[in-house]
């Protein structure tokens, strides 16, 4: 059996090898079954009660500017299934709308979405919210999907339902197989421009190497980022 192709990875996978790759398969299917859920309740509610005032700060830090706080957004989760994602609100209350009207006046803007399904220069943050995506702050209440089990802590990332197209057509299988996660491959090693379909690869990657030490891995690697505020 050989080893799953995957983009550089920065060793947060281990070296191929045809000996070990049968065990390999069976770690990844129990660890996928069941270990992967209760280390993340573990992990959660201890720290659930640390993350509450910050949550707190960032909730009436929000809710100065007149905006409710936690925004509620629909994505794709483990087998298709459509789940609330909850985040701290970074954008004006109307940015569909906003982003259409954009894309409607400006090819460039239009093009740059398609491609990379963000902006590099979004007018729609705000002022709180660009401090909060800087730090990665804005999922913080992903924790609450994480114990609901809607959401693992790492895993692909989440998808908006509009986007599943440009997600089969990249190729894609993780997202289905796997509870999205709070951070992930892409989140930690590449994190500014990076594509749609580039994400997708990443995500892959993952999905064919799981294990515990490198979802570890993956979770010190997402606090460093944050700390030193690497993030978007």
């Amino acid at each position: 059996m050989t080893f799953h192709d995957t983009p550089a990875t920065d060793g947060v996978f281990p070296a191929p090898h045809p000996e070990v790759d049968g065990k390999r398969r069976r770690r990844q299917g129990l660890y996928a079954t069941s270990g992967k859920r209760i280390i993340d309740l573990l992990i959660s509610m201890l720290l659930l009660p640390m993350l509450l005032p910050a949550m707190l700060a960032i909730w009436f830090a929000i809710r100065r500017d007149g905006s409710s706080a936690i925004f509620t957004q629909p994505r794709v989760g483990r087998d298709g299934r459509i789940y609330a994602c909850y985040k701290f609100r970074t954008m004006v209350p109307n940015a569909e709308q906003v982003l259409e009207e954009m894309c409607a006046r400006d090819p460039k803007i239009a093009e740059e979405w398609g491609t990379y399904q963000k902006l590099s220069n979004d007018p729609r943050i705000t002022s709180v919210g660009r401090i909060l995506r800087k730090t990665s702050l804005d999922e913080l209440p992903q924790i609450l999907n994480v114990i609901k089990g809607d959401m693992s802590l790492v895993g692909p990332r989440p998808f908006l339902p509009a986007q599943r197209e440009i997600y089969d057509r990249a190729g894609g299988r993780a997202y289905y197989a796997l509870r999205p996660g709070v951070t992930g491959l892409w989140q930690v090693l590449s994190r500014h421009d990076t594509t749609f379909a580039s994400r997708v690869r990443f995500d892959e990657a993952y999905g064919a190497n799981l294990s515990m030490l490198a979802d570890l891995s993956l979770i010190l690697r997402t606090a460093k980022v944050v700390l030193l505020r690497t993030g978007v």
